[in-house]
């Protein structure tokens, strides 16, 4: 029809505007987190745009999903006040039929939010902690970037290099402090670079510098110039990377049936059935009485969502303590809300009304 059309090309629209301005706002509190953690040494700068990317695929189902319920309801409620609506009503036609073009435009969307949370969410959140992991074994001189101070993981000592050659395998202007136990050292050096041997063992290796040791707050120090200095670099080991239920693939969830990978599980069914729910919950939402304000209409509708997701975390939390088993825990939270739904549809087609006048 002609009208299902038009419905769906708004919805499409709606959408993307929506959520492109959704995902710049998430894009830009996920990216002053990060350049936080990079501002504070513990997170490498050149880290920063990987982690994002993995953060935001994260999230995105969860986005994808206010996205819809936001689309949906600001379509309708256009109708309602530009009483498109009304001249939907005077030709015979139900607030039901809506349900049709609403189910084409948002079943898509739900299954790619179920792949997103069964699939590609686990996936990110595992190799970001497999990143993380790796940045933590990465040496302390390598973590070392051009114009800012940088401390090594056991505060031991503290780099800072000026500028990079033009080929970056050597750095100008070198500063190294290191305390011992009763004095302090510290080492300029006009250049340095790292140098591997041929048993494995890497040195930062400084030259044309001095070297300063002394105890702070006496005259007692010494200065020694050196042509060439070797400081060598500690390897780390890589941490094992732990499998918590978030990052377990969704099989592996149902074959280990365990409490908390039922609670994980229970997040990861719950979120595509509620964004449908909450889609067709738009539909009987978004009237609209011109002479009354939309505030308090939106207001509920932001109630609803937050609520919605809000209980199924709760959910998620009582199926992983044990508190009710994850069949219950799914029914208890969803069949109230498609409960609720069918009562906002009879209350806006006046099926009660109806038989209580009968």
């Amino acid at each position: 029809m002609v009208f299902q059309r038009a419905a769906m090309r708004e919805f499409a629209s709606n959408a993307v505007a929506i959520f492109v301005a959704l995902f710049f706002i998430m894009l830009t509190v996920i990216l002053i987190r990060l350049l936080s953690q990079a501002a504070g040494g513990r997170l490498p700068p050149d880290a920063v745009l990987s982690l994002i990317g993995f953060t935001a695929l994260n999230h995105v189902g969860t986005l994808l999903s206010l996205t819809l319920f936001i689309s949906v309801l600001t379509s309708l409620t256009r109708a309602y006040r530009d009483s498109e609506m009304v001249v939907w009503f005077a030709s015979g036609l139900p607030l039901s039929a809506w349900v049709s073009p609403v189910l084409k435009f948002s079943l898509p969307i739900v299954a790619v939010i179920a792949l997103l949370t069964g699939f590609l969410s686990p996936w990110a959140q595992g190799r970001a902690q497999e990143y993380r992991k790796q940045l933590e074994a990465r040496d302390d001189v390598s973590s070392v970037s051009p114009g800012t101070f940088r401390e090594d993981s056991g505060g031991r000592r503290v780099f800072f290099v000026e500028s990079l050659s033009e080929s970056s395998r050597e750095v100008k202007n070198v500063f190294v402090s290191m305390p011992l136990a009763d004095r302090m050292r510290i080492i300029v050096a006009t250049s340095g670079s790292i140098e591997l041997e041929p048993n494995g063992d890497r040195f930062a290796v400084l030259r044309d510098g001095r070297r300063y040791e002394g105890r702070p707050g006496t005259p007692e120090f010494s200065v020694t110039s050196f042509e060439t200095y070797a400081i060598r670099i500690e390897a780390k080991e890589v941490g094992v990377l732990e499998m918590t239920p978030r990052i377990t693939p969704t099989p592996q969830l149902i074959t280990l049936p365990t409490p908390q990978n039922q609670g994980e599980l229970s997040w990861r069914l719950g979120l595509p059935l509620a964004a449908l729910v909450l889609t067709l919950i738009a539909v009987p939402l978004s009237f609209v009485n011109p002479r009354a304000g939309r505030t308090l209409n939106l207001l509920f509708a932001v109630f609803v969502f937050s609520t919605y997701i809000s209980l199924l975390q709760v959910m998620q939390a009582w199926i992983g303590q044990s508190k009710i088993g994850l069949g219950a825990g799914i029914a208890a939270l969803h069949l109230p809300m498609a409960l609720l739904l069918l009562a906002m549809f009879a209350h806006r087609m006046q099926v009660f009304t109806r038989l209580l006048r009968r």
